[in-house]
């Protein structure tokens, strides 16, 4: 899994989070990336396409700031986060 960070600790049935570098285009660190998907306020099925299930995963980094990660739930129980930002407007009707 070249490139790929490996973040353990997770409230999934995993024992890591891995992050694929396109996770880190907007400049998100790999330990508010997994802060933000293990501490999820609203985690949204975005279906699969023919491939894992897609997540959007609404929590907070470690400041507190609400970010959206999308991570893909792979069938042996990995989650692999492909994107990472802070959350957008868009997102806010999702909150509770």
């Amino acid at each position: 899994m070249s490139g790929l960070a490996h973040v353990v600790g997770s409230y999934y049935d995993t024992s890591c989070l891995d992050i694929h570098p396109s996770a880190r285009k907007h400049k998100i660190s790999d330990l508010d990336i997994a802060h933000g998907a293990e501490f999820a306020v609203v985690v949204f099925d975005l279906g699969n396409e023919d491939g894992p299930l897609r997540f959007l995963h609404l929590g907070p980094d470690r400041s507190g700031n609400l970010l959206e990660v999308i991570a893909l739930h792979m069938d042996d129980g990995r989650v692999l986060a492909i994107h990472a930002m802070r959350m957008r407007p868009i997102y806010k009707h999702l909150l509770p």
